[in-house]
């Protein structure tokens, strides 16, 4: 079964499956389409997360963008030392750093691939050369972005002659993509990062006219991705398993199902007219003490690794205390907490991510799993095309600011450094078994860990099927006003929480959810796909 954001993406994947590829051949093949199809999304300009089960193990691989190695802290400072306005330092080179998906997807196929590499290019080939009809999604983003058409290269390509964005059902051809896939697919990454293409990366990143960017070939060619160990914590029966720093995503969910099991969320699930305001009030508040550690402690461990260790922050102890906090009114904010460990003095940092990502759900026919989330960051990421793909401009993950008054920011920009991440793959296991439960993961910025760790409290609290879970009006809070998905929720909802102390802020909240689950029927276990309303994700499987 292969649940991804875009039919096109979920049938290759699929196929693979049905000609004996592994779980890892399918995301391969699923993903260059994604990168063709939902070039907003992701690509080969970009990086991904991917954790993987065989069976036995999980497997944490690490493709997320690096600083080239000339950048410091003062990236995204004016002359006068001041941070610059967020999309100044957004659009053009200064935020692209060295592309990680294909290098982090070839170590994965090396290890846990079974068919050729070059044969599961072929999906993406063919249809860069004969041409795709643009989706409903695709064209709205694109007529409404105010940057692609700064860019020649990108402007050719999504645009007409007259510069009207291609209608719904055009037929998109990309042949300068099918070239760079023939060529990836012939000689392996290293003709992406040690070849022509790096090197045409660095040219379009350095002759920027308004914004060059540090980017160098040499940054490229010395790209690594990195195998971590997963970050897994006990919640309830389950064992709750995510990526570890430089993602934040997996710590905050772990930091707020810990919380929630100290409040009886369980009891308050959905009514008949709808969400139920003291879950919304828990779960929210919960978020806010994740998101206040988050925001002070999470980096790249390479560079910052978190004083006292990642297990500091979910440390039982720790997050009882934590949850202690929680009362009948919201906290409005909250401060971070001080984990076993902590003794310098550090910053919070200053990088809204933009919520443009996306995620597959993969299991292959001997239960091989996979959960990945893959991103350029920003729609379009920095609106610069080069060789048939976007270039990410994932360095404005890193806080713009490097110090405050309290310290150093643990997310500033450092030469070689990966900014901090939200994404969030997850999977579920049985506790006491080890079984493989679920795979799950979700694009949306920040907003990413509210949305899954929703899911998974619909799934495992409320008893919710996977689907009806994800399709629940998404909810929360990052530290600041309480979100709730404007055109999906009552006003007695609104008014109650404003009864209990809490900011409202109404606004678009746009999931991508996608996840498998294996459920038990009578003729045994089986795989329950589901993907969410609000993109253009789809499932297939047998």
């Amino acid at each position: 079964m292969v649940a991804a954001a875009n039919p096109l993406a979920s049938e290759a994947g699929y196929q693979i499956l049905k000609r004996g590829g592994s779980a890892v051949d399918a995301a391969i093949a699923t993903q260059l389409v994604l990168g063709l199809a939902e070039p907003q999304s992701s690509g080969l300009g970009g990086g991904a997360f991917l954790m993987l089960h065989d069976g036995k193990s999980l497997i944490a691989y690490d493709g997320r963008e690096t600083a080239p190695a000339a950048a410091n802290e003062k990236l995204f400072l004016d002359e006068r030392g001041k941070p610059l306005p967020f999309y100044r330092g957004l659009i053009g080179g200064r935020s692209v750093g060295a592309p990680g998906v294909l290098r982090m997807l070839e170590m994965a196929h090396r290890e846990y691939g079974r068919l050729p590499w070059r044969e599961l290019f072929q999906p993406a080939i063919v249809l860069a050369e004969n041409g795709f009809a643009v989706s409903p999604r695709l064209a709205k983003l694109v007529r409404e972005d105010p940057y692609l058409r700064q860019d020649p290269v990108a402007a050719a390509y999504f645009f007409d002659r007259q510069g009207n964005s291609w209608p719904v059902g055009h037929v998109l051809r990309n042949p300068a993509l099918a070239q760079t896939l023939r060529e990836v697919a012939q000689g392996g990454a290293d003709a992406f990062y040690r070849g022509r293409i790096a090197k045409d990366i660095e040219a379009k990143v350095r002759s920027h006219p308004d914004n060059p960017g540090l980017l160098r070939a040499a940054d490229i060619a010395a790209y690594k991705p990195r195998k971590r160990e997963a970050l897994c914590s006990d919640f309830r029966v389950w064992r709750i398993c995510g990526m570890p720093p430089p993602s934040s995503g997996g710590l905050a969910v772990a930091q707020m199902l810990a919380i929630l099991s100290h409040t009886d969320i369980a009891q308050h699930p959905p009514r008949a007219d709808g969400l139920d305001p003291e879950a919304v009030h828990l779960f929210s508040e919960a978020g806010r003490l994740a998101f206040a550690d988050r925001n002070r402690y999470v980096a790249d461990p390479d560079f910052a690794p978190m004083p006292g260790g990642i297990a500091s922050l979910l440390d039982s102890e720790y997050l009882a205390q934590r949850a202690a906090l929680i009362g009948p009114m919201s906290m409005g904010k909250a401060k971070a907490g001080v984990p076993e460990g902590v003794r310098s003095a550090w910053a919070d940092g200053v990088s809204p991510e933009l919520p443009s990502t996306s995620h597959i759900s993969i299991v292959d026919a001997d239960g091989n799993a996979v959960a990945m989330t893959t991103t350029v960051e920003s729609a379009f990421g920095s609106r610069q095309m080069v060789d048939g793909f976007l270039l990410n401009n994932e360095l404005t993950d890193f806080s713009y600011a490097y110090a405050d008054e309290n310290g150093l920011v643990a997310n500033r920009v450092e030469g070689g450094k990966r900014p901090r991440s939200s994404m969030a793959p997850t999977m579920v296991f049985e506790r006491d078994t080890g079984k493989f439960v679920m795979s799950l993961g979700s694009p949306g910025g920040s907003y990413i860990i509210n949305y899954v760790a929703k899911t998974l409290v619909g799934v495992l609290e409320w008893r919710l099927d996977l689907q009806k879970a994800i399709n629940l009006p998404n909810f929360g809070s990052r530290n600041g006003p309480t979100e709730l998905e404007a055109g999906r929720v009552s006003e007695n909802l609104v008014e109650a929480l404003k009864r209990k102390g809490h900011d409202i802020r109404l606004s678009e909240q746009t999931s991508g959810l996608q996840g498998i689950m294996r459920i038990h029927v009578e003729e045994g276990d089986m795989w329950f796909g589901a993907a969410d309303p609000r993109r253009e994700g789809s499932v297939r499987g047998d």
